[in-house]
């Protein structure tokens, strides 16, 4: 593991969970498994705070256990996991644009607790989605509910691991710790619930307390409220799925760039029809039909069988050959190359950076090298059309920036330079691994420039918060228009103007850090891909 990430894994643990599980995080990404004791003594921490920041981290899957086979639990950080944190806004802007507000609510509050039951996550959102509502109106359990089963469905959500059911004449002691497992055909069955009832809002802090106090007391007279029929089914959000979808609307949009719009379109459809049935490791899609595919076609679009017949000869016959055909049954059968797909786009991004850092004479030598293979210095010179002088200083540049790569070829075993051969290559995984470890920390110092902002500005911010406060008290209780300018002036001219560019500083570096999580994304699926090939 990197500085890069270990950085950037700490920023993100500090911020969503606080020091203690950021301390017991950063340990176990430095040191690796280790038991509970050797966690306590490194982190300084009593037992107990470290257990509650194990719960934490287990919660939210950012941390597994294993029990080794002379009894102890050893604990691993799940680093993928923790560098996930930063695209779930990605994940809920998703849920949001094909499922609306429920979709996006749902996804909101699993990501929020780690893993939630159904009934528990439906009632949350119903009561948000109605405290948004007018007076009078609110949200029903059965429409939240149709949209989890429709989550569930489309793999964007998959239950937990469970605890095994031990039969009662077992006589064995229990384990250590539970070893937790599921079938996958039942990690997308949704439990047959009638949720019926309505979201409540929350009138004020006074019966808010006063529920607060009841539930307390029903605690510790030991009785409880009835039991959700799902207890003990726990449901998550499946971060694959996710990039799954990511990695379809990149390869969408990059065939509408380079043909047109009914091209993406076909390409669009036949990554839908093959989303479930498509592992998300998988090189390509499964074989598709163009007989399938034209039932499959979208209804606004009017286009005849012979068009897409042409429209899919076109893909099949294009350089970056996103899409193969694969035999020639029911009228053709095409597949979507996704390997090829994710090499396109990462050398796609490597051209785009070298273009923005170094300009458009070293991108062509760079496009020249990523086509031609190997060259020498004078080949290069000849084939780019640049002077011996400017196409060795770019070369150099790159070479020392780590973008193109130099290898010898002697011609005698001595390797004199005179009897040697230099050449130039592209080395794709090693330029996409170093670019990635720049994108790390790239966003680890937009985290810290984001927190220095905030700590510059802390009392101007916790003032506005107070004066919200007030106005907000004030006009639940129905205060006159002069009160309410009058609490509004406690902010003077410059300090709501000093908020303005805070507020639109902090706005700049959030869509940095998303633009550039969009750049780690490409790279990563790049390189897990080329890993997984045979």
């Amino acid at each position: 593991m990197t500085q890069a990430e270990l950085r950037l894994c700490s920023l993100l643990l500090q911020e969503h969970f606080g020091e203690i599980v950021e301390k017991v995080g950063n340990s176990l990404l430095r040191t690796g498994p280790r038991p509970l004791r050797l966690l306590a003594g490194d982190t300084g921490l009593l037992p107990d705070q470290v257990k509650k920041a194990l719960c934490v981290l287990i919660q939210h899957n950012l941390v597994r256990y294993e029990v080794q086979p002379r009894g102890s639990v050893e604990y691993e950080a799940r680093s993928e996991r923790i560098l996930r944190i930063l695209r779930y806004p990605r994940y809920i802007y998703t849920a949001k644009t094909l499922y609306g507000d429920p979709g996006e609510l749902l996804v909101e509050e699993l990501l929020l607790h780690g893993h939630l039951s159904m009934s528990c996550a439906v009632a949350r959102v119903a009561d948000r989605l109605t405290e948004t509502m007018e007076d009078g109106k609110t949200m029903d359990y059965s429409e939240v509910s149709s949209t989890f089963v429709r989550l569930a469905d489309t793999h964007f959500i998959q239950r937990c691991p469970m605890v095994p059911e031990i039969p009662r004449g077992a006589k064995a002691p229990p384990p250590p710790a539970p070893a937790l497992a599921i079938a996958e055909k039942d990690m997308y069955v949704v439990p047959r619930l009638s949720l019926a009832g309505k979201g409540k809002r929350r009138h004020s802090c006074d019966e808010e307390e006063e529920g607060e106090h009841k539930a307390k007391r029903q605690k510790q007279e030991g009785g409880t409220s009835e039991t959700p029929p799902d207890d003990g089914i726990y449901w998550q959000v499946n971060l694959e799925r996710f990039h799954q979808h990511f990695r379809d609307q990149a390869l969408v949009s990059a065939v509408a760039s380079r043909m047109d719009q009914t091209s993406s379109e076909v390409v669009r459809t036949m990554l839908r029809m093959s989303e479930v049935t498509t592992a998300s490791g998988a090189s390509h899609t499964q074989p598709l039909s163009s007989n399938e595919i034209f039932r499959s076609l979208p209804a606004g679009y009017n286009i005849g069988k012979q068009v897409l017949d042409q429209y899919l000869a076109l893909l099949a016959d294009d350089p970056l050959e996103f899409v193969g055909k694969s035999g020639d049954s029911g009228g053709g059968t095409y597949t979507v190359n996704l390997h090829k797909a994710l090499v396109s786009l990462a050398t796609a991004t490597l051209e785009s950076i070298v273009e923005e850092r170094f300009g458009s004479r070293c991108a062509r030598i760079f496009r020249l090298l990523l086509r031609k293979k190997h060259l020498e210095q004078k080949q290069v010179e000849d084939f780019a059309m640049i002077p011996a002088k400017e196409a060795k200083d770019m070369l150099y540049r790159m070479l020392s920036e780590n973008l193109v790569s130099l290898q010898e070829i002697p011609k005698t075993p001595d390797h004199a330079p005179s009897r040697t051969f230099y050449l130039y290559t592209v080395n794709v995984m090693a330029a996409a691994r170093m670019l990635l470890h720049r994108c790390y920390k790239s966003v680890a110092n937009l985290m810290e420039r984001r927190q220095h902002e905030m700590r510059e500005n802390k009392r101007l911010l916790e003032k506005s918060q107070r004066v919200e406060a007030i106005l907000a008290s004030m006009q639940a209780t129905g205060a006159e228009a002069a009160q309410l300018h009058e609490v509004e002036e406690m902010i003077t001219g410059p300090e709501r103007q000093q908020l303005e560019t805070l507020k639109r500083n902090v706005n700049k570096i959030d869509a940095s850090e998303n633009q550039v999580d969009e750049t780690i994304f490409v790279l990563e699926s790049f390189i897990e891909s080329t890993m997984k090939r045979p």
